[in-house]
Order: structure tokens, then C-alpha cells, then sequence
């Protein structure tokens, strides 16, 4: 057995709020959109992972996602425009990654990061 494919839910109220933060200021794509359920992803290809951790590194919580991109600079000011509160961050990390922690519009911690 192989598997294919790895679908973070997060439950949520509002499914339609959550376009201003998905789409809007991090550029996912809509690929499924049922009303009741809205999946956001990338016709990129990825790689398959799934972390478990105690902390979430330098002391911080453990985040519910964690987001790589390709520009952490372009990421942190759409977060900025977008009034979302940066919690932990900018910061370049011991183990090679420049990242930042952000709420979602319900709350969920997001570790936004690039690798250096």
C-alpha cells in the first residue's frame, strides 16, 4: 500500500470567510467548493508529509499547518494587508527556516515559513 494523498479538515463555521485567507492573501486555489465543504490547494505537485512534535520549536506552540512558500517576504506583507495578526515572527530559525506564526480567520496557528 502507498499513500497518495494526506487532507488536513479543519472545521469551521463560515466556509466562505475563509476564502479572505486561503485564496486571498496566501493564493491557494478553489478545487472543490460544495457549499458545506471548500478544499484549497495547488495544482503543484507536493510531497507527502504528516509532523507530530511536543513544541513547535524555539519554545513556541506546536501550529496547527504549517505553510511553506516560496517568498516568506511576499507571505508575511499579504498577511500584513490582509490585517492579520502575526503572532511569533519573522525569524530566521536555527534549522534553516525563515518563518512566521499567524491566526487564521478561526483561530487555527499557522506556521508560515521558507526554507533558507
Amino acid at each position: 500500500m502507498k499513500v497518495k494523498r494526506i487532507v488536513t479538515n479543519i472545521s469551521t463555521p463560515d466556509i466562505a470567510e475563509i476564502k479572505r485567507f486561503y485564496q486571498d492573501v496566501l493564493g491557494l486555489e478553489v478545487l472543490m467548493d460544495h457549499g458545506w465543504i471548500a478544499t484549497y490547494g495547488s495544482s503543484d505537485n507536493m510531497s507527502i508529509q504528516i509532523s507530530f512534535a511536543s513544541e513547535g520549536g524555539s519554545g513556541t506552540p506546536v501550529p496547527d499547518i504549517s505553510i511553506e512558500v516560496d517568498d516568506i517576504g511576499v507571505a508575511f506583507e499579504r498577511v500584513r494587508k490582509g490585517g492579520f495578526k502575526v503572532i511569533y515572527g519573522p525569524v530566521d530559525e536555527p534549522w534553516g527556516v525563515r518563518r512566521f506564526y499567524v491566526r487564521d480567520p478561526f483561530g487555527k496557528l499557522i506556521n508560515i515559513l521558507a526554507h533558507l
